[in-house]
């Protein structure tokens, strides 16, 4: 009898490379450490189990929990660790199950656990690349607001993550009540990273004296801390600077999304105190000057000020104006899949805790393929999809329970 010709890989998934299990860490014991809100009575599907095939799912860009059960094989979801019935079969959770887990779930040790594997395995890919490649990580502190979790009695979510750069992974996540709460969950989200000689960059609302002092003090990192008109004294200090005396040290062009763009970065030495008044351990003010053409209308020019802790000979603008360029571009290559591929906008999910657990199991699913390389999540998953399989290397799963 001929031998089976296996499918051939679509050329999409040849780009996250061998999926062995020495690259790849296991999930499974991640989760392990969520704690089961349940009962001990009455359960049928493990806890992990169910996190596994919300996991899977996201990762085969399936629409619904249903969608991926109805392709799920029996022997996936022993992968998977569903119990089979005394017949043999096995059956993928309902919806309903579903929603009863998630909505009592800990939100907090269940970011912890997928920033922990995605913290991991960023950790492992990068040590990958050889020592001439390699440069300080980069992580982005952004909020985003979960728009289908409102009601009429309560307010939407708000999540507070944080971002690396490069291989874009979502290595810790809390909630906040409101956005104008972000500011006091700066150091609770980044207190249990490992933050040494990494930089740190994040927006206006976050430039904050306090908890710049405690990153470069206590989590012995560097920052990039972007200045705004909400903070006029900075902000004039740094628009004040002889920056027309000094000459351009880098720029970056590109066409793009029916515009043209072009950026340049000038850099200036500075005090430690920032002229007496504003930035703790600043070295360096940046001026970023952006302009954008539009294909039919008037080019926008606009001047970014930044400061860094960053000394002249620890960086190089190039750096510098990448850090800027990343953490606005965090809103694409993390929010918008997010919103655009998982349809996170449109979910109406909004009991309990269920939101933010359905937040996390999709930053996992984008993590996990960002960090093996792929380069277009919606492709990818769709690649994924009829062979739902695929996705349990991708999570490290080589084996059955």
């Amino acid at each position: 009898m001929p031998a089976v010709a296996s499918s051939p890989i679509p050329a999409v998934l040849e780009k996250l490379g061998p999926l062995d299990a020495d690259r790849i860490a296991d999930l499974r014991p991640y989760l392990e450490s969520v704690p089961d809100p349940r009962s001990r009575r009455g359960r049928w599907y493990p806890l992990t189990a169910i996190l596994l095939v919300c996991a899977c799912a996201a990762v085969c860009g399936a629409k619904s929990i249903d969608e991926f059960g109805e392709r799920a094989t029996n022997s996936l979801l022993a992968s998977l660790g569903i119990r089979h019935h005394l017949l043999g079969w096995r059956r993928s959770p309902k919806p309903v199950t579903l929603g009863r887990v998630l909505q009592a779930l800990d939100g907090d040790a269940l970011d912890q656990a997928v920033g922990a594997y995605l913290a991991d395995q960023h950790r492992v890919t990068a040590s990958e690349e050889v020592p001439e490649a390699r440069s300080r990580q980069v992580i982005a502190v952004d909020g985003k607001a979960l728009k289908g979790s409102a009601r009429l009695a309560a307010p939407r979510r708000h999540l507070l993550s944080a971002v690396t750069h490069d291989r874009v992974a979502t290595i810790a996540q809390v909630e906040v009540g409101a956005k104008t709460n972000e500011v006091r969950h700066f150091k609770p989200l980044l207190a249990p990273l490992d933050l040494a000689d990494t930089v740190v960059t994040f927006d206006a609302l976050h430039s904050v004296r306090a908890n710049i002092t405690w990153l470069v003090e206590t989590k012995k990192a560097h920052y990039i801390a972007v200045i705004k008109t909400n903070q006029p004294t900075a902000y004039a200090q740094l628009a004040a600077l002889p920056w027309t005396s000094i000459k351009v040290q880098h720029t970056a062009s590109a066409t793009a999304h029916g515009r043209r763009e072009s950026r340049s970065i000038k850099t200036c030495a500075i005090a430690d105190n920032l002229g007496g008044i504003a930035f703790p351990h600043a070295r360096l003010a940046l001026r970023v000057h952006r302009r954008r053409k539009p294909t039919g209308r008037p080019e926008t020019r606009e001047n970014v000020y930044a400061v860094t802790s960053l000394a002249a000979h620890q960086t190089r603008p190039a750096d510098l104006a990448a850090a800027i360029r990343g953490h606005w571009g965090i809103e694409n290559s993390s929010h918008y899949i997010r919103d655009v591929t998982f349809a996170e906008d449109a979910s109406t999910i909004h009991a309990g805790t269920a939101p933010r657990a359905m937040a996390t199991i999709r930053n996992l699913a984008i993590g996990a393929l960002k960090i093996l390389g792929a380069d277009n999540i919606a492709k990818t998953t769709r690649a994924i999809r009829h062979d739902p399989e695929r996705s349990l290397a991708i999570l490290g799963i080589s084996s059955r329970w």
